[in-house]
C-alpha cells in the first residue's frame, strides 16, 4: 500500500522521466478500484487473480504455501523497467521479502544517474576541491518499515583530482566508508561506480580511481525496531553516523590521508496498512474497507487450499492475523 501511494507522489517525476507506471498484484480488481478511489491513485492497477503473470515471471513467493490463505499467490516484490520494444533493461528486487523499491530509485535505474533532492536527509564535509555529502535517498527522506532506501555518499573532485579503489600500495590509502547504524537499519553491500586506471610516475603498478563525481550507494531498509508495523515504536528520529577515509591525489602529488566524520538525522514516517482484523498500531490504517476485500481473497483461496472445513477457516484468521510474514498483528 504504502509503496504504491508513494509512486503517485512521485508521478510527475516518473512523468518528465518518461516513464509510464503499471502495478500488478494478486488482489481482485474490486479491491483496487477502491484503493485508488480512496487514495487518488492515477496510475493503472491491474489485477493478477490467478497469479498467471507472476507465476510466468517466476516470482511466485514459494515460501507461501498453498495453505497459506489468503497470501498464497502473492510474488517477491520487485519492479522491472520495460524498454518501448518491450525488453527488460532493468530489475530492482530485494533480499527482503518486506522491503520495497522507491520512486527515486526506480527513477534513478532508469535514467542511469542519482538525482538527489534538497529535502532529502543530508550532511555536508570537505573543501571547495573535494566536496563530500552524506545523504539518506528515496521516499522524501523519512524511514518507514518496509521500504528500501539508499544512504549516497557522494564525492565531488575539483578536475585533476582522484581518490583509490583497493589495492593501492603500502602508504596510501584506498577509499573505505564505514557506517554506524542506529538498532534496526539493515543493509546490503555497497555499491561502487566503475573505475579507471591511472599509472603514476615511478609506479609500475595500475592503480584504480575515480574522479569528477563519484556516488557510493548503500541499499537500507528498517525493521520494526525503528518503524513498527504491528507496533508503534514511538520514534520520531534516527541518527546515521559515518565515516569516509580516503587521499586525493593529482598526477604530481598526493594530500595528506583524511578521515570525515558525517552524522544524517533522518525522520521516522509512518506506513498505510489495511483496517482489518486486529489492527496495526505502527501503520496508519486506509480508509477501504480492507476486511471486505480480504475475506473475498479467503473464498478465492478456499477453491485451491488443500485444508477444508473449520480447519480451514481458523487458519485463514489466523493467518490473515500474522500476515504473509507470520507475524501477528493483533
Amino acid at each position: 500500500m504504502t509503496q504504491l501511494v508513494e509512486l503517485q507522489d512521485a508521478l510527475p517525476r516518473f512523468e518528465a522521466a518518461g516513464i509510464k507506471l503499471y502495478a500488478i498484484s494478486y488482489d481482485e480488481p474490486e479491491a483496487l478500484a477502491e484503493f485508488a478511489r480512496h487514495h487518488g491513485i492515477t496510475f493503472p492497477l491491474l489485477s493478477d487473480r490467478g497469479s498467471r503473470v507472476i507465476k510466468r515471471y517466476g516470482i511466485l513467493n514459494h515460501f507461501v504455501t498453498r495453505d497459506q490463505v489468503p497470501h498464497y499467490g502473492i510474488p517477491f516484490p520487485g519492479t522491472y523497467l520495460v524498454d518501448e520494444h518491450g525488453v527488460v533493461t532493468a530489475k530492482l528486487f530485494n533480499r527482503s521479502l518486506a522491503a520495497r523499491a522507491s520512486a527515486e530509485a526506480v527513477i534513478d535505474s532508469a535514467l542511469g544517474e542519482i538525482l538527489l533532492r534538497e529535502e532529502e536527509p543530508t550532511a555536508k564535509a570537505g573543501d571547495d576541491e573535494i566536496r563530500i555529502s552524506a545523504t539518506y535517498h528515496g521516499g522524501g527522506g523519512r524511514i518507514k518499515f518496509g521500504a528500501m532506501r539508499q544512504l549516497v555518499v557522494r564525492f565531488e573532485l575539483a578536475p585533476g583530482l582522484h581518490i583509490y579503489d583497493e589495492p593501492v600500495p603500502e602508504g596510501m590509502v584506498a577509499t573505505r566508508i564505514e557506517v554506524e547504524p542506529p538498532e534496526g537499519l539493515r543493509s546490503l553491500d555497497w555499491v561502487k561506480p566503475p573505475t579507471h586506471g591511472l599509472t603514476l610516475p615511478g609506479l609500475d603498478q595500475e592503480l584504480r580511481v575515480w574522479d569528477g563525481r563519484v556516488d557510493f550507494v548503500l541499499p537500507v531498509h528498517a525493521d520494526d525496531r525503528i518503524a513498527g508495523l504491528v507496533e508503534d515504536t514511538g520514534i520520531e528520529e534516527v541518527e546515521i553516523g559515518i565515516r569516509i577515509h580516503y587521499q586525493a591525489c593529482d598526477e604530481r602529488a598526493c594530500r595528506i590521508p583524511q578521515q570525515q566524520s558525517l552524522k544524517v538525522a533522518v525522520p521516522v514516517g509512518r506506513v498505510l496498512g489495511p483496517n482489518s482484523i486486529g489492527g496495526m498500531q505502527g501503520a496508519d490504517a486506509t480508509p477501504m474497507d480492507s476486511l471486505k476485500f480480504m475475506q473475498k481473497l479467503v473464498r478465492r483461496g478456499l477453491l485451491r487450499s488443500p485444508v477444508k472445513g473449520l480447519r480451514f477457516m481458523r487458519q485463514s484468521i489466523e493467518n490473515m492475523r500474522r500476515g504473509p510474514g507470520g507475524k501477528r498483528a493483533g
